[in-house]
This record gives structure tokens, C-alpha cells and sequence, in this order.
């Protein structure tokens, strides 16, 4: 669903990426971890069209995005790409259904549609009560679960998450992830997650191993947080 090949990345003299090779199949969780300073983020983002490799192929859903031009990569990644991020980056002045409404609103839906779209995906989430509170109302549970409510509004073919559970006590962390499998058994979706949590990373379908811009191979010596 997702393919990558050689992906390249520097930044001035800094290579960061040294010629990813990555598939990504529908329908998988998969957890990339690594040490600070690998490129765990940088690759997601590579992955997420918000930056463009140094050199390399990205196909997402059988299309070139190396080749789209700016305007078609932003309603590709709108209509293709869910974002999950550490720090929620919910707009405070707008209520949990019109935060979720927006991806609709973006693509050109109708406000009607986009409406009932976010309150459906609201209730699937166990937010319906929530949804015209603003963020500064809602836990920091509640918050990362509106914003995985935004990801998936387009129904895209990915969400790409960050650290999604970095900023949450155990008890969200634990319900967060939960989250993501019960979706993915729900409505197929295919996750694609940084984590430095051992806990998600066990419980993923695959563990991509990032050190120093390279995958490592599994059999290879992987990278082990520090207690």
C-alpha cells in the first residue's frame, strides 16, 4: 500500500535518511522505533508528502507522489493521509466537531455532510457527549482521540502518528492504543506509528528498527531504550 525505495535525506551536511526500503501493507499496525537523532520523523513525514526525499520513490495507493505537483500533493495528502501528532494540535477556539469537521471542509463537502461525517465518527469513538466542548474542556485523552477522529474523516488510506500517546498518562496511553487496533479490525485502517513506548511497539503487527538514516534488518541488532 505503501512502498519506498531508496529514500535519501539530508539536511546541509547532515544526512539523516541513507536509502529507505519500506513497505507498508492494508491493514497493518507497524511501529517505527529508534534512538533520538535516527530519522524516525523525518521518514514519517517523508512518508506523510510533508517534505520531499533528497532522492528516492514514494508510491502510496499505487500513485508516484515524487511526481505530484503542489496543489495536487495537498488534496492528495487531505483525501490519502491522516495526521496523529503528540501534542493533539487542536484549534482551541472551535469545538471537538468542528476540529474534526475540518479535513471534510478542506476537501469541498458540504458543511451539512461534514457535520453529520464528524458527529458519526465522534460516536465511534466514544466522544459524542464531547463533541461541542472545546479543547481547553476535554482530558488529554479525550483531546487525542478527537484528533484521531480529524485523521480519519476522509477515511484515508493511512494514519500517520507521531509520539501519539508521548504526552498521555498510562491509563490514556493504554486506551489510545487500544484505540488503533480496534480500528484497524473495525475499518481495515492501516497505522503507521513513531513510538518510543516499548509497550505499543510489542503489541504492533511490525517493528521497523530505524539507526543512524538505515533500517535494520531483523536479525539484525536492534536499538533498546535505556531504563
Amino acid at each position: 500500500m505503501i512502498q519506498l525505495e531508496q529514500i535519501t535525506k539530508s539536511f546541509g551536511s547532515l544526512q539523516v535518511l541513507k536509502g529507505i526500503d519500506l513497505t507498508i501493507n492494508q491493514g497493518e499496525v507497524v511501529s517505527i522505533v529508534g534512538p533520538s537523532g535516527a530519522g524516525k520523523t523525518t521518514l514519517l513525514q517523508i512518508m506523510g508528502t510533508l517534505d520531499r526525499p533528497d532522492s528516492g520513490g514514494i508510491r502510496i495507493g499505487g500513485t508516484d507522489v515524487t511526481r505530484l505537483k503542489e496543489k495536487e500533493l495537498s488534496a492528495f495528502r487531505n483525501r490519502e493521509i491522516g495526521f496523529v501528532f503528540q501534542f493533539h494540535q487542536l484549534l482551541p477556539e472551535f469545538t471537538a466537531l468542528e476540529n474534526v469537521m475540518i479535513p471534510a471542509l478542506i476537501q469541498g463537502g458540504s458543511a451539512g455532510k461534514a457535520r453529520q461525517a464528524a458527529c458519526d465518527m465522534l460516536q465511534l469513538l466514544g466522544l459524542a457527549e464531547r463533541a461541542d466542548h472545546k479543547p481547553a474542556a476535554l482530558s488529554g485523552g479525550e483531546k487525542q482521540r478527537v484528533a484521531v477522529a480529524r485523521a480519519l474523516m476522509n477515511h484515508p488510506s493511512v494514519v500517520l502518528a507521531d509520539e501519539p500517546s508521548g504526552s498521555l498518562d498510562t491509563r490514556n496511553k493504554e486506551e489510545l492504543h487500544r484505540l488503533f487496533f480496534d480500528l484497524r479490525d473495525k475499518l481495515g485502517q492501516t497505522f503507521v506509528i513513531v513510538t518510543h513506548d516499548e509497550t505499543l511497539a510489542a503489541q504492533t503487527d511490525r517493528t521497523i528498527h530505524i539507526v543512524d538514516g538505515r533500517i535494520v534488518p531483523e536479525n539484525g541488532c536492534r536499538w533498546l531504550p535505556l531504563p
